[in-house]
């Protein structure tokens, strides 16, 4: 191949390497993408890389500091998800969730969406997992104080986090979508033929 100038070869080996791995992430995406709408499913799958990398621990009886550092992570993640995308601290510009029903309607949208948190959660169990082969990664440690501090972490950011959705009046949960309703038929309308 010419170009400008300059032959390149391409070795077949390696050409059929990348080629096959080329191959592996396009059904891997294609996995993904085909377990987005599956959100019950794809939390239940999470549950059991959960049950098996906390039975792992418990057995073995050990790797206190991956799990603690796993823990630091989910927690960040965790305010991630809660987290509106644009920070109401941080905006000037007078647009602000509203604070009345009056108000425009804007739903929340997190910094961190669902499908994003399930990934990296689920990633970050497998790769823990993967840590607990090897014994290097075990480090001796009195497993009680890194659950309080780890609770400490917890409690302190959490209080931090529901402080600011009190301030700036947001809920990151929406359960279902609003519904309106027109005034309701009485029994003369009724009566009468009109709707």
């Amino acid at each position: 191949m010419m170009t400008d100038g300059t032959t390149t070869t391409t070795d077949p080996k390696q050409q059929s390497i990348s080629d096959y791995t080329f191959k592996l992430t396009q059904r891997y995406q294609h996995f993904l993408d085909k377990s987005t709408p599956h959100i019950l499913h794809r939390w239940i799958s999470f549950g059991a890389i959960f049950l098996i990398y906390a039975l792992r621990v418990y057995f073995v009886q050990g790797f206190y500091i991956v799990t603690y550092g796993l823990g630091i992570y989910i927690l960040q993640l965790f305010l991630a998800f809660l987290s509106p995308q644009v920070d109401p601290e941080l905006q000037d510009d007078g647009l602000s969730l509203p604070t009345r029903g009056s108000e425009e309607f804007r739903p929340f949208v997190r910094r961190l969406p669902e499908f994003k948190f399930w990934y990296s959660l689920t990633r970050a169990f497998c790769i823990a997992f993967m840590l607990t082969f090897f014994s290097m990664f075990d480090v001796p440690v009195f497993w009680p104080i890194l659950l309080f501090y780890w609770l400490v972490l917890f409690v302190s950011t959490m209080k931090r986090q529901i402080m600011h959705m009190v301030k700036y009046r947001y809920v990151p949960f929406t359960f279902g979508k609003r519904k309106y309703t027109g005034k309701k038929a009485t029994i003369d309308d009724a009566a009468s033929g009109r709707p």
